[in-house]
């Protein structure tokens, strides 16, 4: 079997989309699946405005069945709503293609950010793009209710992982000789993170972020004490989260957060807001707080046991994520059983189809 995944995001870009669709194509063949990517590196594009990395591309659905011939795919995955994610659903209506879907980004709450632009409107024309499909993904049973109150349906769980050997507590001096407790943020330096509400924070200590973005010259003049070390990767990323006090996720619309796990299975505690992505990956674990007053949970969180974190993060594995994907795929085409549905309410997610 062949599994096309269409996706707007992909490299150079940095984030929880891109390694998720990089492991599952990784894990394709161990699973039956031969897995091809079709991005915005398939057709001409140019730079998005304020985020050079992330490329708007000129897809259509004619370009895109000029590809699908040398392609040809058995099953369709469409993992974004951006132009190659929506040339690729035109192509697939048009020819009466299955194909499933996946709800990564919270981008009405992003419009709505930077633009007066209602959030009913985009989740209306998000409903109609996914309502197209065979079943939508979603990683958190919080999202996944969300959604159903308004009324998407034919929704799928897809937990995620997390690299547990390469994100390791370890002796670390990345963030030697800066001031002790260490709090740490990683991620995209854009509105929709809300950094801000962490640089805000009045913590003791060192404040470290890491990541890039269209932001970053505003939140450094925030709080001109925190560190910001750029966009990091693979085993510098590792131990700076290692050599971290509390991980800080002060975002309010990330639907899981990766992050999340990368922090935990460093032995790193997590504190957060008790919002869709924490409930779901923290909760009542122990290994992280979740506090409408962040500065509380950043506190609470110094307390938690590392040991604790790093037995949270060994539940979730790349592997058991992508058994799950690939199930899911298999389901919505009609080439697997109902019996590949896992229980409701369990870490390795559910499928609640119709």
């Amino acid at each position: 079997m062949r599994l096309l995944i269409a996706s707007d995001a992909w490299h150079p870009q940095v984030n929880g989309v891109v390694r998720s669709l990089e492991h599952m194509a990784a894990a394709g063949p161990g699973l039956g699946f031969d897995t091809v990517m079709l991005t915005h590196q398939d057709f001409a594009s140019i730079p998005l405005p304020g985020y050079p990395e992330i490329r708007l591309s000129y897809a259509t659905k004619a370009k895109v069945a000029r590809r699908w011939a040398g392609l040809a795919p058995t099953h369709v995955h469409i993992a974004t709503e951006g132009t190659v994610g929506y040339a690729t659903r035109r192509y697939c209506l048009a020819h009466r293609r299955p194909f499933t879907t996946s709800y990564h980004t919270r981008f009405p709450e992003y419009l709505a950010a930077r633009a007066p632009m209602p959030e009913a409107w985009s989740y209306a024309w998000l409903r109609r793009f996914h309502g197209a499909s065979s079943g939508t993904m979603v990683s958190t049973p919080s999202l996944e209710r969300d959604l159903s109150a308004r009324g998407f349906t034919n929704l799928m769980r897809w937990t995620r992982g997390v690299d547990t050997d390469l994100f390791r507590p370890q002796a670390s001096e990345a963030l030697a000789g800066l001031p002790r407790p260490i709090f740490l943020f990683v991620g995209r330096l854009a509105v929709e993170k809300n950094v801000e509400a962490f640089l805000r924070l009045a913590l003791p200590g060192t404040k470290v972020v890491v990541g890039d973005g269209p932001d970053r010259a505003r939140l450094a003049a925030i709080d001109p004490k925190a560190r910001f070390l750029g966009t990091q990767t693979g085993p510098t990323l590792a131990a700076t989260y290692a050599a971290a006090d509390v991980f800080v996720f002060p975002s309010l619309t990330d639907t899981f957060g990766i992050v999340l796990l990368e922090a935990l299975a460093c032995g790193v505690p997590v504190a957060a807001y008790p919002v869709t992505g924490p409930l779901d990956v923290i909760g009542g674990t122990g290994a992280g707080v979740l506090d409408h007053d962040l500065r509380q949970a950043a506190f609470g969180a110094l307390a938690i046991p590392r040991a604790r974190c790093r037995e949270e993060a060994l539940r979730y594995t790349w592997g058991e994520s992508a058994r799950q994907f690939y199930d899911n795929i298999a389901l919505a085409h009609g080439t697997v059983s109902a019996r590949t549905r896992v229980r409701p309410g369990s870490v390795t997610g559910a499928v609640t189809l119709g």
